[in-house]
């Protein structure tokens, strides 16, 4: 029953967010929203001038909906799991949903004002900090710990800092998501990875619950591909890249491996330290750069290399992190 539903969710998640495409691709072109590209980016990024944003949304609605129904379906028949583990998922679903609606303000008001930013640094890290003050706070209400897993050290009490950590950590990590996405597919393709990665993970340690909203995920990854993938017909926009963030920290914090998101997520962290390298660099050095253009999907495009190749090699990356991941999690815990 467990795999079918898994399958399900995959299933409907992909066919509600690819139906989605045919009704609000046109209404973003008819409204207007189309993405503002950044003077500073590759000049052949001018001809997506246009292209609608906020497709995040697609995806957003079509993961919500496949996860609600799996998963109550699941509870209904007896598949309860603990009342932590319940909150864990839905607190998590609710979370990346509410970093998806920062990133639909932040895409609003830049598409309104005709520029490439929205919300501040500052009004977004605020907003970030209080949605995930929630998220913890309603799992040490359910009787979170302050305890994480480590692979080959097993559980680690980080006491009243696990909070901190935990703060910073999903921040940080929902924030390299949304560096990720800059050129077509990229973002969406290897998230697809990282979630089926978690989905796995869950499943085998019998997360069944947590398994199915990852499995929503890839699905609404597989629908999304089909207008995001190069040439994109759609962007998903920081709604869609700062929602995903939430979602794969949702899933790692879930099965309670959150450091297993360093490796499994490697390209998210090599997106945003290219980004802190390249701008530390340029102020010391006075001018000089480490990457032709950063973040680093922008230096190997400025390399020769084409969008689709890039995705390709990004996500095999991704897959094969996530291989030893998996391990990590089953033999090494």
């Amino acid at each position: 029953m467990d795999i079918v539903l898994y399958c399900l969710a995959i299933v409907i998640a992909a066919v509600i967010t690819g139906l989605l495409g045919y009704f609000m691709v046109p209404f973003l072109h008819k409204i207007k929203f189309g993405q503002t590209i950044r003077e500073v980016g590759p000049s052949w990024h001018k001809n997506k001038q246009g292209t609608p944003t906020m497709g995040g949304l697609m995806f957003i609605i079509g993961s919500s909906v496949a996860a609600v129904i799996c998963i109550a379906f699941l509870w209904l028949n007896g598949g309860a799991e603990t009342q932590l583990m319940f909150v864990k998922v839905v607190a998590g679903a609710l979370m990346a949903v509410g970093f998806g609606i920062v990133g639909f303000l932040d895409d609003y008001i830049s598409i309104k004002k005709h520029r490439n930013l929205g919300l501040t640094e500052i009004q977004k890290l605020i907003l970030q900090f209080i949605i995930v003050g929630a998220y913890l706070l309603s799992v040490a209400l359910a009787g979170g710990t302050t305890e994480t897993v480590i692979p080959f050290l097993g559980s680690v009490d980080l006491g009243f800092f696990y909070y901190i950590l935990a703060a910073v950590f999903i921040v940080g990590m929902v924030n390299a998501v949304n560096f990720t996405d800059g050129i077509d597919g990229l973002n969406t393709s290897v998230t697809l990875v990282v979630a089926l990665v978690f989905s796995v993970i869950a499943m085998l340690l019998n997360r069944v619950g947590l398994s199915l909203y990852a499995a929503a995920i890839v699905g609404a990854m597989i629908g999304f591909l089909f207008w995001n993938a190069n040439p994109a017909k759609v962007f998903m926009g920081d709604t869609g890249s700062l929602f995903l963030g939430g979602a794969v920290c949702a899933l790692a914090f879930g099965v309670n491996m959150p450091i297993l998101l360093i490796l499994i997520g490697i390209i998210y962290i090599v997106e945003i330290l290219s980004v802190v390298l390249q701008v530390t660099y340029f102020k010391i050095s006075h001018g000089k750069r480490i990457f032709k253009m950063a973040p680093i999907h922008h230096h190997f495009e400025m390399c020769g290399w084409n969008e689709n190749k890039i995705c390709f090699v990004f996500s095999g990356v991704t897959l094969f992190a996530g291989i030893i991941g998996v391990l990590l999690a089953v033999f090494g815990c």
